[in-house]
């Protein structure tokens, strides 16, 4: 993936400013930023521990034979001026092997810089080199630093950063260190830098220089965690990283599109205190278990990874497990509502494929005991033992983007699935449990004739409140918006209406299907918001495209017989458009469908994976 000077010597969204690159350390740590290199999220930084930027930028002044000194950093400041400029000195920036590497040419003169981060450790390493040159240069390396949150701003008028001068560098806030050649101590603060709509003040720390020739280098590391050790050579990690890259392909035994994606995936996956974990999205999202089930086929089933999947799964099982001793715990969440349903469908989706029975045998027990606790009448989800379907409470309901009081349609398809899910994970162990069996007579034929409505599709929920649906008449409202939630309805391996109503899938296409996945709601729906205004989130529920659907709406056009020849063929081309080498969470609503959200999702690389090995 490679790109010219008019995408790389260009600040506006749809070229070198609004493409973004990244890379992670395996831990929860990244580097990330833009294609032109100026920063335009606060999140943009080197060094990213957890949740802490370190190290925002190395800005690089090359000396050329003649005495000119040509700076290559870019800078917005809060005035708006641009400088230095040094994007417009960019000749090509490429992603190879999932890393990124910017060429600038002055003239004569060519320098690369390549970065990687070492899998396992919070550590940057940093190769500039000189590629061509008359004569020798100087490279000036000059490190611009902070130490602050990702959702927060450091000015100078706060305290000041400590700077402890080492061997080599220097040790920041007694956070993470710096080392490279000829270091020279700065200590001086740059004011009212912008990143996209903030402002902050970036401390320069001091600089790293060397006088280079042709093929020549200047390599510096940064790191954090165990400060006293110091990294192997930074050309060592990017060569490390780049075998890693390879062996990641061929585990997913994959090519093309397929193996850019295996890539991305790999980005998600962390090492935490307990075993594998999945970040549902770089910039700023943090680890969801229902996002982590969401994407775990394709994540870990479909890259190869079944061990690491098998020990998440066992860790995820038993944290959930833990918390349910925890009065009101996190199933109060909404974002944590479904979650318990994923982690079922997850561990059968990797017993069914991988033949694991040892695995079913182990969790399904404290799986039925996790789903009685989670609607055993506490929580804001309950079953109605009138139609075994389940029913979200309004106190919960108006807290989230878009009203969900009621039953739920995609809620309880994941219900209708899980019931069925249990039966097999029991049946695998040689047990019969006739609790989920009976459970799930009653709920998959309740929905069956509850949730058609007249308009040919599933309604969005069915015995809403009339407070939240003030259009309903009587005490009950059926929700009949088209949304894409209906599609689980079909996608999911038990779903409750596959092989009936193959028409509502074809409406969703129609109305709801775009190059980068699907709408929330249909345009001629009221309400109908095809883009996030400043400050609220309603729109991501009322029009905004969420890329992750594809998966469900592929499953279910094969479950209704209709065609999936030519879906991904947007996302593809998308992989260069926004997170490099990667797939955002939302986009537009409208065309051109200009990417919106966290420019790397774990869902939707995820889910595009999945349907790519299955379906291409």
């Amino acid at each position: 993936m490679i790109f010219g000077p008019q995408v790389c010597g260009s600040l506006a969204v749809d070229a070198g400013g609004g493409r973004e690159w990244l890379v992670t350390d395996g831990l929860g740590g990244y580097a990330s930023g833009t294609v032109s290199g100026l920063r335009t999220r606060r999140e943009h930084a080197l060094l990213t521990v957890s949740d802490h930027v370190g190290l925002v930028s190395l800005d690089l002044t090359v000396t050329l034979p003649s005495g000119t000194k040509v700076a290559l950093g870019t800078h917005r400041w809060e005035a708006g001026a641009t400088d230095p400029a040094g994007h417009r000195h960019l000749e090509t920036f490429a992603l190879v092997d999932g890393l990124p590497r910017w060429r600038w040419r002055i003239g004569d003169v060519v320098v690369e810089r390549e970065l990687a981060m070492r899998h396992g450790h919070h550590c940057l390493a940093v190769v500039d080199r000189v590629v061509s040159a008359p004569a020798p240069v100087g490279l000036a390396v000059a490190a611009m630093c902070t130490w602050r949150t990702t959702h927060s701003t450091r000015r100078a008028a706060h305290a000041p950063l400590t700077v402890e001068q080492v061997s080599g560098g220097a040790v920041i806030d007694r956070a993470y260190r710096l080392h490279g050649p000829g270091w020279q101590p700065a200590g001086l603060w740059h004011l009212g830098v912008r990143t996209g709509d903030d402002i902050e003040d970036l401390w320069h720390a001091g600089t790293f220089s060397r006088q280079v020739e042709a093929g020549g280098m200047c390599e510096i590391s940064a790191w954090a965690g165990d400060l006293a050790a110091e990294p192997p050579a930074p050309s060592v990690v990017v060569a490390a990283e780049r075998e890693r890259a390879h062996r990641l392909i061929t585990l997913a035994k994959t090519e093309g599109y397929a193996a850019t994606l295996a890539l991305a995936a790999d980005r998600f996956i962390v090492r935490a205190a307990d075993g594998p974990d999945v970040v549902s999205g770089y910039p700023g999202n943090g680890r969801y278990l229902a996002d982590t089930m969401a994407a775990y086929e394709g994540l870990f089933l479909d890259t190869g990874r079944v061990d690491e999947g098998r020990e998440l799964l066992i860790a995820r099982t038993r944290a959930a497990t833990r918390a349910m001793r925890v009065p009101a715990g996190p199933w109060l969440r909404h974002d944590a509502l479904d979650a318990p349903l994923w982690l079922v469908h997850a561990v059968d989706r990797h017993v069914t494929r991988t033949g694991d029975g040892d695995l079913a045998n182990r969790l399904a027990a404290p799986l039925g005991r996790l789903l009685r606790h989670h609607l055993g009448g506490t929580g804001p989800l309950t079953i109605d033992p009138a139609d075994g379907l389940l029913r979200l409470s309004p106190a919960t309901a108006p807290d989230v983007e878009t009203p969900r009081a009621g039953k739920p349609v995609e809620i309880n398809a994941l219900w209708v699935n899980a019931l069925a899910a249990m039966c097999d994970l029991l049946a695998e162990t040689g047990r019969d449990d006739t609790e989920p069996r009976t459970r799930h007579t009653l709920a998959h034929a309740s929905f069956r004739s509850r949730f058609p409505a007249p308009e040919g599709w599933l309604y969005d929920v069915v015995e809403g409140p009339a407070a939240i649906y003030p259009l309903g008449a009587g005490t009950h409202h059926d929700d009949p918006s088209l949304r894409p939630h209906q599609l689980l309805a079909w996608s999911l391996p038990h779903a409750p209406m596959r092989g009936h109503a193959a028409n509502a899938v074809r409406a969703a296409g129609e109305s709801l299907l775009t190059p980068l996945g699907l709408r929330t709601l249909a345009p001629a729906e009221y309400g109908y918001q095809p883009r996030q205004p400043a400050g609220l989130d309603i729109a991501h529920h009322q029009g905004t495209v969420w890329t992750w659907l594809i998966g469900p709406y592929a499953d279910a056009c094969v479950a209704a017989g209709l065609p999936v020849e030519g879906l991904l063929t947007g996302l593809d081309a998308h992989l260069s458009e926004a997170g490099l080498g990667s797939l955002g969470e939302t986009a537009h609503g409208d065309a051109p469908h200009r990417a919106a959200g966290p420019p790397f999702s774990a869902r939707s690389v995820a889910e595009v994976l999945r349907v790519k090995r299955r379906y291409e």
